[in-house]
């Protein structure tokens, strides 16, 4: 696992990656063409907000199977062209939200009290306050676009000052609002009208950009604090100017600019703006969170494991992980099995989940039998990301249908592959602290636990197939694990599923299919 890190994490991020084994060069002085010369080494790279991950890095970079995005914002990745290659994008959403949330309250205390204008007179020896009186928080209105992770945080936090709280953000549940007793603003133009300080939380989209521009400015009330601790343009720069000369504004705190790095903003020359360098995140233990999170994530896109924050999957929360991890396990083995057993192309893939299954984020498992399904046929890497773009390139169509309850277990996932008129149907389910279990395949009835080695075979039902199946494993030195035997009395015939310690030879599989009353047998690696 080679990782290239060309923006700095934290040291802790970067023992992280060596102590599960991955090759680390870290190069954050790379000028653009050098990065596009040596990123063809690499199966990972990790970045913070300057490093343009696009398409001409993409034609360069043929091993890459992730980027880590050391932070929140992906806006310096171009999603689709990673989607398309099979390349996960991770991110770490969680990891510095309490400090992008007090450094909103730090500016908001600095800009409504002057501390850096009062700091300055003093340190310039000059006991002077006027002209800088401040306005206290209590009683005051603050209106919050973007109620996510770090809105909430804010709105909790300033409750705890007296504050009314107001907010925007349609893609937020009403019953959301009520929980953080915030009161639910249905227009943007109101919320600006009602309240005293604004400050924003939204991710930069082409939804958001420049979503508090002029128009809002002038729904504004006069006198308006502005804080801006999410990204550039979501507050338009040029408006806010506008708003500040008019007086419309009366002090604002941002910690982002148009065309950061480069200090070029208006809004420097403003007495009355009090700005950060980006430091929303800059604490010790974001920094630490941060370079330990995109780590393991890395890590875990490399070998093939379920990140939960990929950014070009389901979003799937960190709590839900330990549930679904077992189901993804399940549904990966769902899949593998079907061209281990047919050879015949697939036309349609549905799958449906029963009882317990059936209240999970099934998009995810989906993919996953997906990922099995196509895993044992393609050459081209297949994972989580592209699985569902690999399915449609190739004209197999994938339902899913949901039943809250089963009848014999808790949970049951069924995967029906139709190919060519005919149907193969597996079921599983999970028992206990994520056991996996086999229960169906083509109607024979079983309790498997799935191995990394079996034996599959299919049989006329009559006396000595079995026996003479162990007689010739013992032969080619194959130590059986277990064996169960599933039967249709209609049509007289069996199924047999055996679990060895070994992978088995093809002269030994050329045996057992010579024995008289075999139909079928397939060695399955699961």
């Amino acid at each position: 696992m080679k990782v290239l890190v060309s923006e700095q994490i934290a040291q802790k991020g970067l023992e992280k990656l060596t102590e599960e084994g991955a090759v680390v060069d870290i190069k954050t002085t790379l000028t653009r063409q050098e990065l596009l010369e040596v990123i063809g080494d690499y199966e990972a790279l990790i970045v913070r907000s300057n490093t343009k991950v696009n398409e001409e890095l993409y034609q360069k970079a043929t091993r890459l199977k992730v980027v880590g995005r050391a932070g929140n914002g992906v806006d310096n990745i171009d999603m689709e062209g990673a989607t398309k290659r099979g390349i996960i994008v991770v991110n770490t959403p969680e990891s510095n939200v309490v400090s992008a949330a007090e450094l909103t309250l730090g500016l908001l205390f600095a800009t409504c009290r002057n501390i850096p204008q009062l700091h300055n007179r003093l340190k310039d020896r000059v006991w002077d306050r006027s002209g800088l009186k401040g306005m206290e928080l209590q009683g005051k209105t603050a209106g919050i676009v973007g109620l996510g992770r770090i809105g909430s945080l804010v709105a909790t936090r300033l409750k705890s000052f007296g504050m009314n709280i107001i907010a925007y953000d349609p893609y937020i549940s009403d019953t959301r609002f009520k929980n953080l007793g915030v009161e639910k603003k249905e227009k943007l133009a109101d919320l600006m009208g009602a309240c005293d300080i604004l400050t924003v939380h939204t991710p930069k989209t082409e939804e958001t950009y420049g979503i508090i521009g002029k128009e809002q400015f002038k729904a504004a009330k006069k006198g308006l604090t502005v804080i801006n601790c999410a990204r550039a343009g979501i507050v338009n720069e040029e408006a806010l100017m506008e708003a500040l000369q008019a007086k419309v504004v009366k002090r604002a705190g941002i910690d982002v600019l148009e065309g950061e790095p480069q200090a070029t903003s208006p809004l420097l020359e403003f007495d009355n703006v009090i700005v950060t360098p980006h430091a929303g995140a800059d604490t010790v233990e974001a920094q630490d969170n941060v370079g330990i999170t995109v780590a393991q994530e890395v890590i875990s896109a490399l070998r093939g494991e379920m990140v939960p924050n990929a950014v070009n999957l389901p979003t799937l929360p960190i709590q839900a992980m330990d549930t679904i991890k077992s189901y993804l396990r399940l549904g990966e083995t769902l899949g593998k099995m079907y061209y281990q057993l047919e050879k015949e192309a697939v036309d349609k893939v549905e799958i449906l989940y029963r009882g317990e299954a059936a209240a999970l984020e099934t998009s995810v498992i989906s993919l996953a039998i997906l990922k099995g399904l196509f895993e044992p046929v393609l050459k081209e890497r297949v994972n989580y990301v592209n699985a569902s773009l690999i399915a449609k390139s190739r004209g197999v169509t994938v339902t899913e249908s949901k039943e809250s309850t089963t009848n014999n277990y808790l949970t049951l996932i069924t995967l029906k592959v139709g190919s060519k008129g005919k149907v193969f149907t597996i079921s599983g389910t999970i028992f206990g602290k994520g056991e996996l279990r086999i229960l169906e395949i083509n109607g024979y009835e079983f309790d498997v636990n799935p191995m990394p080695y079996m034996l599959i075979a299919e049989n006329i039902d009559k006396p000595g197939v079995v026996g003479q199946m162990g007689t010739l494993l013992g032969a080619g030195k194959v130590n059986i694990a277990t064996m169960q035997l599933g039967r249709k009395t209609t049509d007289q015939r069996a199924m047999m599923v055996l679990t060895v310690d070994s992978e088995v030879s093809k002269e030994t599989l050329d045996f057992l299919g010579g024995i008289e009353g075999i139909l079928k047998v397939r060695f399955v690696k699961i």
